[in-house]
């Protein structure tokens, strides 16, 4: 029987399937398809952590960006600066703030 998956998987996943006695069929990615294919990732890691929300699903967020962040060269200083300056000019999410509207005055 053959399961067709056609996603970004952990590092070690195909040694995982290998021991089970299967046969994993897989290609590396080029670097400019790591980055589609890891932003794919996190869309399907957050919906999964939607549907049932614990630490797990969290870590593998976390974990994805983690590999974005390392595919585009961003560092964890640039990362924390730009945090830093966005959370001074633009605030955190902290009071819950839901805008519903803006009214435009004439």
């Amino acid at each position: 029987m053959k399961r067709v998956y056609k996603k970004l998987v952990r590092d070690k996943i195909t040694d995982i399937i290998k021991r089970q006695g299967r046969e994993p069929v897989f290609r590396v990615l080029d670097d400019k398809e790591y980055v589609e294919k890891l932003i794919d990732k996190l869309c399907e890691e957050v919906d999964e952590f939607d549907q049932d929300r614990n630490a797990d699903e969290m870590a593998d967020i976390i974990e994805v960006l983690n590999a974005l962040m390392d595919a585009l060269r961003i560092s964890p200083a640039q990362l924390k600066k730009s945090r830093r300056k966005k959370a001074l000019t633009r605030g955190v999410f902290k009071k819950r703030i839901y805008l519903e509207k803006v009214i435009e005055s004439e």
